[in-house]
């Protein structure tokens, strides 16, 4: 039985049991929250991992893709960047190679993690078709499935797949225009298929197999937003809220059928839409878990997103959002190296706790008050104890020029704690 139908079962599994504890709940809430679709346990049945739990009143998790290009095959350097996610503190690593030899790459990740996998099998068609000496256009809907439960069985843990990229979305999504048209990988190749074949999306036509599959290895959908906004003037349009409205069924079906399901969403978004957008798709897809990209609050920030998404992230989180896709200042300019993915988990974090703490999740009020004792006492291996990065917080102490140990090299003997603490004295 999947973790789904256990739960619609009425029974607790050791996995349910794990995330009550880890998260400070009672076994029963999250049992309730994965009956109802509400919660997701990302774990494959042929992984041995500890299961994560995503979803309504858990803390935020958090992101990292990785992932190899056509034109950056550096195979060891996506393992590096796997462990740097890791260290971080990332709750998840999504494989999102899309050059070399990609099955290599996932292998790999998947022996080499100690957290839940993601993938879009969609990227591995596209890239092999070649090899196969066609293109991807003349790939199978079959070849689509075989691919899908292939990764299955490798163990991986959740797959995005653009289900809702259909006819019906595309023409309403070309019938209103767009400044930047689709920006998803997975969401353009769907729809070059689509229209060179004269045909319904495969991942659509055939959900169906697609939940069979997916209830074989307990693997949890992520259904793609293919048609998400990749800049703020696209925002909130046809294109995208008809896929969401989409995914709201497709997500009622697969629940039903056992398969747990999380939602992705936008994207660019202005900060005056944010809530309004985690809104939209907690009602249309009936409490699922939202997975976000960012969103990032800006188009004009390259080299800085990881700070755009951050904003977005935090705002979305508070509102209801429970898994944030990091961003980092790579964004839109090229393939991250291992300094982009450590910068892109913890801008991520800081927006997780930041929604934490505002959400009054257990444990993230104490933390801060710590770290104000810490402060009030100038302890500064407990002050790099509780930060969100320890190592760039030490760092940092380590490198300034005072020899003050009670203060730091900004105030010196002109510390205001250390000048209340004389005061208190007297």
């Amino acid at each position: 039985m999947t973790q789904l139908e256990s739960a619609k079962s009425g029974n607790i599994t050791p996995e349910m049991k794990f995330v009550a504890e880890r998260e400070s709940l009672s076994p029963e809430y999250v049992r309730d929250g994965v009956a109802r679709g509400t919660i997701v346990i990302t774990r494959n049945v042929n992984r041995d991992i500890d299961p994560l739990g995503i979803g309504e009143g858990l803390s935020v998790k958090v992101n990292a893709n990785i992932g190899t290009s056509r034109d950056h095959k550096d195979f060891s350097e996506e393992l590096e960047k796997l462990h740097a996610a890791e260290d971080a503190g990332a709750h998840t690593v999504m494989d999102l190679s899309t050059g070399g030899d990609i099955s290599e790459v996932r292998r790999s990740v998947l022996e080499q993690s100690s957290v839940p996998i993601g993938t879009v099998p969609l990227y591995q068609i596209a890239a092999d078709a070649p090899k196969k000496a066609k293109s991807f256009l003349d790939t199978t809907p079959d070849e689509w499935l075989e691919a899908i439960e292939a990764q299955g069985k490798e163990g991986v843990d959740f797959i995005t797949v653009h289900c809702g990229i259909t006819r019906e979305s595309v023409k309403k999504y070309r019938s209103e225009g767009r400044a930047l048209d689709v920006v998803s990988r997975g969401g353009s190749f769907s729809i070059h298929w689509m229209d060179e074949n004269d045909a319904e999306n495969p991942l659509y036509e055939y959900f169906d197999r697609l939940i069979e599959i997916a209830r074989e290895y307990d693997m949890t959908f992520s259904l793609g937003d293919g048609l998400r906004p990749g800049c703020i003037a696209d925002a909130t349009d046809r294109g995208q809220i008809s896929e969401l409205i989409i995914l709201g069924e497709l997500q009622s079906r697969a629940t039903k059928a056992g398969v747990q399901v999380m939602i992705e969403g936008p994207g660019h978004v202005p900060m005056d839409q944010v809530r309004a957008n985690i809104q939209i798709q907690k009602r249309l897809c009936h409490g699922a878990p939202f997975y976000v990209l960012g969103p990032l609050v800006m188009d004009i920030a390259p080299g800085y997103d990881e700070i755009t998404g951050a904003i977005g992230g935090a705002i979305a989180a508070y509102a209801g959002a429970d898994f944030l896709c990091y961003v980092t200042p790579s964004e839109h300019l090229r393939l991250p190296d291992v300094e982009d993915v450590r910068r892109g988990v913890i801008a991520s974090l800081i927006a997780a706790h930041a929604a934490d703490l505002a959400r009054r999740r257990p444990g993230t009020f104490e933390r801060n008050l710590e770290m104000a004792r810490a402060r009030a006492n100038m302890d500064w291996d407990e002050q790099i104890r509780l930060s969100i990065d320890p190592g760039r917080a030490k760092k940092m102490r380590e490198s300034r020029p005072s020899h003050d140990e009670d203060a730091c090299s900004m105030c010196g003997e002109l510390c205001a704690i250390k000048v209340s603490k004389k005061k208190a004295k007297v």
